[in-house]
């Protein structure tokens, strides 16, 4: 059959078919695999042994372009304070480590230039020079600047020279003075109720001033009558109940007290009108008379009111 095939494929000129052949590969012998293991080789893994690209790593190239080197500065630094101009040591600058002015110049934060090239800072300048007479020699500056320098000094975080302000007048008696006040409840809140009533008042009547009525205690008890001098004696020995037979509201528009410090009903009354005063407001207050509510029995109010005129031109 297979004859007679390929002579007829002849006859006709046409190629004989090649036959088909399939190739089995059978599984690698144990000799075979322990050449294979002690070699290193693994057919087909040609592929896997060329070496590999490095991806660019885009994000990196992105954080280390936001890092900017330090900057150099001079040894002597030209300064624009709110368009007061200064001149100084870099050393004096970095005097105090912890402070901002330390940190602006330490070389790791970008500090805007003027067109001159002087160094910018968007702060009032008008104090700055005692900023740096302290930085320079530890010299405080007078009485009547003590405050402002103080306000720059918090701005600029230089806790020494805060320290060393604190400990002169007048902050000193500030400190002692708001020790005071922190006893007095609601004192802030009395005062912006002072403003505004003083405020609305003056405008309802078109009026260049205005008056209010306050009351300033220090006892939370009354004042008793000569005939019962033995109850007030006792007032810190009074029961609950005995004590809601004194409690009322003095017909005022505001009231201070009661506090148990020291200081006076009028240390309170300089504080009120200074705080005012403070805020641009000019207050004169008196004193016209005393709450005549009456509580029990021979009892009466006798807390002392005071007129406040508040002036606002």
């Amino acid at each position: 059959m297979a004859t007679s095939r390929v002579r007829r494929f002849a006859q006709e000129g046409r190629t004989v078919p090649q036959p088909r052949v399939m190739v089995v590969f059978s599984a690698a012998s144990d000799t075979e695999k322990e050449e294979d293991a002690m070699s290193g080789a693994i057919p087909g893994d040609e592929e896997y042994r060329k070496p590999a690209i490095p991806v660019p790593n885009l994000n990196l190239g992105r954080s280390l372009r936001t890092l900017d080197a330090p900057e150099e500065f001079p040894e002597v630094i030209a300064l624009n304070v709110g368009g007061t101009y200064f001149t100084t040591r870099l050393s004096t600058l970095r005097r105090f480590e912890d402070t901002m002015l330390a940190a602006m110049f330490s070389g790791r934060h970008y500090i805007p230039r003027d067109a001159e090239g002087r160094y910018f800072i968007d702060r009032d300048g008008a104090n700055f020079g005692d900023i740096l007479n302290f930085l320079r020699e530890g010299e405080l500056p007078p009485r009547d600047r003590v405050r402002a320098v103080h306000r720059e000094a918090q701005y600029y975080a230089i806790g020494p020279l805060l320290e060393s302000l604190e400990d002169t007048q007048p902050l000193t008696g500030e400190k002692v003075r708001q020790a005071f006040l922190d006893l007095l409840p609601n004192y802030k809140e009395n005062l912006e109720h002072i403003v505004e009533i003083a405020k609305i008042r003056a405008i309802q009547r078109k009026a260049r001033f205005a008056k209010l009525k306050i009351c300033v205690y220090k006892e939370e008890m009354p004042i008793t009558p000569y005939e019962r001098p033995l109850f007030n004696s006792l007032r810190f020995e009074r029961s609950e109940s005995e004590a809601k037979l004194f409690e009322h509201q003095c017909e005022v528009d505001v009231s201070f007290g009661p506090w148990e410090a020291v200081a006076d009903v009028y240390d309170l009354l300089h504080c009120i009108v200074s705080d005012l005063a403070e805020r641009g407001i000019t207050a004169d207050q008196q004193c016209i008379g005393v709450c005549d509510k009456h509580l029990i029995n021979h009892y009466y109010c006798k807390r002392p009111i005071y007129e406040f005129k508040i002036t606002w031109w």
